[in-house]
């Protein structure tokens, strides 16, 4: 059976596309960290749409968690033809004062994993010649931000290596493409590494979008 696969799916952006996409009739396969979460949405979709909605609990954070979807994935005989890369987290303040492990992991999430399941599914769609690969940026990814400088470059390289595939998977007929958001109202800005004085510094006043103007944006078929 053909999927789509979205990280990051139970909120945001990722829980807005699956919104949209399981009304467009799209099989899901849903990829976050809380089982709770995952399942109700799936219930949820499945039954209002009248599509299949599976889910995989994983931490993207994680070296293993991009090896161990695939190898799921491949065990329920499932094929994904769409990939969208939503899954990232961001973090706010002096870059001498952050925490070392946590911007580790942050760039584990945003860059290797990423990555790592465009590595592992790509083949597939060459061989198909066809499929689409949607990684989520951002607006951060166009210019350096002092005091979300981690973050920002992680967007950066995600625009830069998405930009590069783009070009590299035209002749296997797979559509590749950079979605790159302002900020957008989720909850983005809660985390313990954005919740702080910077953190509200950056975003005050800003023009926002809800994740549902947003996600309606992507041309996902």
């Amino acid at each position: 059976m053909n999927v789509t696969l979205i990280t990051g799916a139970t909120s945001g952006i990722g829980e807005a596309l699956a919104y949209q996409l399981a009304g467009r009739k799209h099989n899901l396969l849903l990829i976050a960290r809380n089982k709770q979460k995952l399942k109700k949405l799936c219930e949820e979709l499945a039954a209002k749409n009248s599509i299949e909605a599976q889910y995989i609990v994983a931490d993207l954070s994680e070296y293993n968690a991009p090896r161990y979807i695939f190898e799921e994935i491949n065990k329920r005989n499932l094929s994904v033809n769409v990939l969208v890369n939503n899954a990232g987290i961001g973090s706010s303040g002096e870059f001498v004062k952050n925490d070392f492990q946590s911007d580790l992991d942050m760039l584990q999430l945003n860059n290797a994993s990423l990555v790592a399941l465009c590595q592992l599914f790509l083949p597939e769609m060459v061989k198909r010649k066809s499929g689409t690969l949607i990684n989520v940026g951002s607006l951060a990814s166009f210019f350096p931000s002092p005091y979300m400088a981690v973050y920002a470059a992680s967007k950066a390289f995600v625009r830069s290596f998405t930009e590069a595939l783009t070009e590299e998977c035209k002749p296997y007929g797979i559509h590749v493409m950079l979605f790159c958001p302002g900020f957008t109202s989720t909850n983005f800005m809660n985390t313990p590494a954005n919740n702080n004085e910077w953190g509200k510094t950056l975003v005050k006043g800003a023009y926002t979008q809800t994740s549902e103007q947003v996600a309606a944006e992507i041309p996902c078929r």
